[in-house]
């Protein structure tokens, strides 16, 4: 028998059963729990305005995060608790988010008044003192056409004074619906399944291999509300603690193929400074809370901002299925443009990135017409091995470029053997010609595209070369 989709709503145990395993939470609080607060503007995750916290269960206390509710799929809420704007007032008073926005002023039209108070709830939750950089991620997906920001920021800012700005919390009543098996979900003829295990995980694909496999939903999720796909099978990997993990290894790190952005980020962030800018500008708080990094890469998107660094460090990929898992490098993956090599019933297991070497020069940079919440034109990664004052290796790496995310191999071959001079960096400027033939659309056009990628190897050396140049914008930087 399928099992009806349970969680805690605003307090309350909610069950539901009847509605498609797509049915978003977004259009089943509006449409289904009679809660409007949280509003539609984009449906497919960029403005906010639907922004909701969802907690889950952790030593014991509930976890909040941020979501866009969307492009969440109901049945992923399963066990989960969900708080709406509805729910902050307590006792017939405002929370301190709330009130200040009404002081400061940060409403005026207030359509996406509910999801600026709900972002900023959860920041002031779970952060005891915010600063002004931890406010501006947290609000970094919420957009606002009337107001400037400068009263939101000033509302967080005073909010942030108060202590008693912690989210309603059911820890003993979410404690009652976690389910220790794989949940199944039926309904109008389309299935849902969240398995518990990788085992499980891997049973039931090799059941379903047509199925889509949900990770965060964050391309997913899009897949419905805009280009209104039916989707008859979906398996989602959120629920498997092991493909969760992350974990520090003697060869490096370990990366459960179902661990968040955000579950990542300190690790990911550890091997560069310019690494943790490029997961500050990876779309929003919000979208990091939910996406993945195996989703990322096995999406397969030209213009996903993962795989060039990950491809530049030398990143393998285990895929694994029923009958057993194998492990390739991560730029062997990308075949062409959303064809990856991954055979029926495999799915991302982990992502294996090695320690690097103290004598490797890394960097990578992302160039996008806003400095948050956009997609990249181009994403830039560089990896060279300096030794005696000559390059050993290079491996450099290009999103955006091309139908996949691949090596600038040809670039490579000009720079290895030679040493990190303005000659040799000529010679590879000039061989990237041979390495792409740029697209052309509506975020740079094919000759933009050519020229950056050669400036950016140029800013590069610049970084790497003595004495060193800072070329970096760091948006916080006093």
């Amino acid at each position: 028998m399928p099992d009806p989709i349970t969680f805690i709503l605003n307090g309350k145990k909610t069950v539901v059963e009847g509605l498609s395993p797509t049915t978003t939470l977004l259009q089943y609080l509006r449409r289904n729990a009679g809660l409007p607060g949280t509003k539609e503007g984009c449906a497919e995750g960029d403005c906010g305005a639907c922004t909701v916290a969802v907690g889950k269960l952790k030593d014991g206390k509930t976890d909040y995060q941020s979501i866009n509710a969307c492009i969440a799929f109901l049945p992923t809420l399963d066990g989960r608790e969900v708080v709406t704007v509805e729910h902050l007032k307590r006792d017939c008073k405002m929370n301190p988010v709330q009130e200040q926005m009404v002081k400061c002023h940060g409403s005026q039209c207030g359509f996406c008044t509910p999801g600026f108070v709900m972002a900023l709830s959860t920041l002031m939750n779970n952060t005891k003192n915010a600063n002004d950089e931890d406010i501006q991620d947290a609000i970094a997906g919420n957009l606002c056409r009337c107001t400037g920001y400068r009263p939101i920021l000033d509302a967080a800012r005073v909010a942030n004074k108060d202590t008693n700005r912690a989210l309603p919390s059911e820890p003993k009543t979410l404690a009652t619906i976690q389910r220790n098996k794989m949940f199944s979900y039926e309904a109008e003829g389309k299935k849902f399944f969240a398995p518990v295990t990788v085992a499980e995980l891997a049973d039931i694909y090799a059941q379903y291999p047509a199925a889509t496999i949900l990770a965060g939903g964050t391309d997913v999720g899009l897949w419905v509300t805009k280009f209104h796909m039916e989707l008859p099978v979906v398996i989602y990997t959120g629920n498997v603690a092991e493909l969760r993990q992350i974990k520090e290894t003697a060869e490096g790190l370990e990366i459960g193929g179902a661990a968040t952005y955000t579950e990542a980020f300190a690790a990911l962030a550890a091997f560069d400074p310019s690494m943790e800018n490029l997961l500050k500008r990876f779309a929003s708080v919000h979208i990091r809370n939910a996406g993945t990094v195996g989703g990322n890469i096995a999406n397969g998107s030209p213009i996903g901002d993962g795989p060039p660094p990950l491809i530049v460090l030398k990143t393998k990929l285990v895929l694994r299925s029923k009958s057993g898992s194998r492990t390739l490098n991560l730029e062997d993956f990308f075949i062409e443009y959303k064809k990856q090599d991954r055979k029926p019933g495999e799915f991302v297991e982990k992502i294996i990135v090695p320690k690097k070497p103290a004598t490797v020069q890394f960097r990578v940079y992302k160039l996008s017409k806003r400095f948050d919440q956009d997609i990249s034109a181009v994403c830039a990664a560089f990896a060279l091995e300096i030794k005696d004052g000559k390059v050993a290796e290079a491996r450099i790496a290009y999103g955006g470029m091309a139908g996949t995310p691949h090596r600038a191999t040809n670039v490579e071959k000009a720079l290895a053997g030679q040493p990190w001079n303005e000659d040799t960096l000529r010679a590879g400027m000039k061989a990237l010609d041979s390495d792409y033939k740029p697209m052309s659309d509506m975020r740079a056009s094919e000759a933009y595209r050519a020229t950056i990628a050669k400036n950016l190897l140029h800013r590069f050396f610049f970084e790497t070369t003595e004495p060193a140049t800072p070329t970096q914008v760091y948006r916080y930087a006093e």
